[in-house]
């Protein structure tokens, strides 16, 4: 799951970028309203954080250059100003959640993650496939009922497969929505992440759809339906 942060202060930057990693997100950060407005409209998204106070062009001009632009990725404003009126014009823009700074960077990921659960179509807080579940109010996954030791590259990788369960993910997407923009994109590597997945949370539950890419399912494939696991090799 990758998130774009918009925001100028280096200090909170920081500190956000940190909680979001830990978090379990893959993070990009624009100081400015031009480079947030360039890579908002270029990059995929599952999220963003934006600054309404950027330097060189404001949130709300870049908010609404996104949307304009199509980019319909959940959008959580964060702001100094708590007028009624400024929260108004935010939503206007499009934004669907609003922060007043001060705020605990703990609610920051909590918000986050209530937005891409229903970005896409998640009613219940806990999203199941079969016996793996995702509590998206903790990040936590749990398999029968056990709670699974993942890597934050392996958390984002099953997060981001989970919601969009029983749908074909292509290595491409998956890639453009696991790395941040300055790591190379390696899909042998993703292959071996996804072999280690297959040991944690079942081999039949993470099939490999030949020259398609990858689907989380609930119901175990028949051996004709997908490719061996690890059949890209390479190497972490």
């Amino acid at each position: 799951m990758r998130v774009l942060l918009a925001e100028d202060d280096a200090r909170l930057a920081t500190a956000l970028a940190d909680t979001l990693r830990q978090a379990g997100y893959a993070v990009d950060h624009a100081a400015d309203g031009e480079e947030a407005a360039a890579i908002g409209e270029t990059e995929p998204y599952d999220a963003a954080v934006l600054d309404l106070g950027l330097p060189r062009r404001d949130g709300i001009a870049v908010l609404t250059g996104w949307r304009r632009a199509g980019r319909t990725m959940p959008v959580l404003i964060l702001t100094a100003r708590d007028a009624w009126a400024d929260k108004v014009e935010g939503f206007r823009a499009g934004a669907d959640d609003y922060l007043t700074k001060p705020f605990r960077l703990e609610e920051v990921v909590l918000r986050l993650r209530a937005l891409i659960r229903r970005a896409n179509g998640h009613a219940d807080t806990v999203v199941r496939s079969g016996p793996l579940a995702l509590d998206t109010l903790l990040g936590v996954f749990t398999l029968e009922g056990v709670a699974l030791s993942l890597t934050a590259f392996e958390w984002r990788i099953l997060a981001y497969l989970m919601h969009r369960k029983e749908r074909t993910v292509s290595r491409a997407e998956l890639s453009e929505h696991v790395y941040e923009d300055h790591v190379e994109r390696d899909y042998n590597s993703l292959e071996v992440m996804i072999g280690r997945l297959r040991r944690k949370v079942g081999r039949d539950r993470i099939v490999t759809v030949r020259g398609q890419g990858y689907r989380l399912t609930a119901e175990a494939e028949t051996a004709g339906d997908r490719e061996e696991p690890g059949a890209g090799g390479g190497i972490a």
